[in-house]
């Protein structure tokens, strides 16, 4: 029989592999079974094949006893289900213990997005005569100019993009391709970047590698990486905010729909498999409330 650090491993493959899950995803995955794991030898449980569902209800006691939020517990519990879904599979056990574990509902939050002026800061921070003042800004541009996922702005070859057509082909989820356009300000970046930064970068390295963005030694950047990047960059740019690694896709499709784009094509260049997903960002500033107000209503 498979120990249980084996039976994890074998499930963060099935993710990579089958699910063509993201690292940032197969992190959180890894955590939650570990966490569990932990709880079982609290437990004096071995394996687990010995987990039960009255194991689960308990487990779901300690949990909201710990003040998780209901989100981080959701996910927990969904990360779980998959992991014994898989150890059926497997043929591990015959049940799935968390099968019957209701999620919490999730608390609803509109996404959050930067304003026009805060944008502004961020924009300014980065020094353009260093390799990596050139690469943060190419980052920055790129995340604000076409919405896409942090992990798929790591993805991005050199050759996914084309400057003169000025669009990129974009790996997203589940092996979906798209192509996004790539505004001025985006391709200004990118070139100056790609004709002066990225070259001293890659001479840090003997290992070629034709990622667009890399680290300061030379090797392709991670997404865990660009997040730090853009914490790094609120800090200098003196934003009292704290912003998820989402928050540049949140604005992107917030301040498109606020400008009247259609909604299905905003769907589209977000890669969006659900038009739902693309629906929680039609909320509309009280700036542009007021705009509208202000440039319709006859006594405004």
């Amino acid at each position: 029989m498979k120990s249980e650090r084996e039976f994890i491993n074998d499930f963060l493959q099935y993710l990579m592999i089958e699910k063509n899950c993201s690292s940032y995803t197969i992190e959180h995955y890894e955590k939650d079974i570990l966490d569990f794991t932990s709880f079982l030898k609290q437990q004096a449980i071995e394996g687990f094949a010995a987990v039960s569902y009255v194991l689960v209800r308990h487990y779901l006691v300690v949990l909201h006893e710990k003040k998780y939020a209901r989100n981080t517990v959701a996910r927990k519990i969904s990360a779980l289900r998959s992991f014994f879904r898989f150890l059926n599979r497997e043929k591990v056990m015959e049940e799935n213990p968390f099968a019957m574990a209701s999620l919490p509902k999730k608390a609803k939050r509109l996404p959050q997005f930067l304003y026009t002026e805060e944008l502004e800061k961020l924009f300014n921070v980065s020094d353009l005569e260093t390799p990596i003042g050139q690469r943060n800004q190419a980052i920055l541009e790129l995340l604000y100019g076409t919405g896409i996922r942090v992990s798929e702005c790591c993805k991005i070859q050199i050759r996914d993009v084309d400057l003169k057509m000025e669009i990129a082909l974009i790996k997203g989820k589940g092996k979906k391709e798209r192509y996004v356009p790539v505004g001025s300000f985006a391709k200004e970046s990118i070139e100056r970047y790609l004709a002066d930064g990225r070259k001293v970068l890659l001479e840090k390295t003997e290992n070629k590698t034709d990622s667009l963005f890399l680290n300061y030694k030379g090797e392709p950047l991670s997404a865990r990486s660009v997040r730090d990047i853009l914490n790094k960059l609120i800090e200098e740019s003196s934003l009292t905010i704290h912003i998820s690694p989402h928050v540049l896709r949140h604005t992107f499709a917030t301040h498109m729909l606020n400008e009247g784009a259609d909604l299905r094509a905003v769907q589209e260049l977000l890669g969006h498999a659900q038009l739902s997903s693309t629906q929680v960002y039609t909320h509309v500033t009280k700036d542009h409330l007021k705009k509208i107000y202000n440039n319709t209503h006859p006594r405004a």
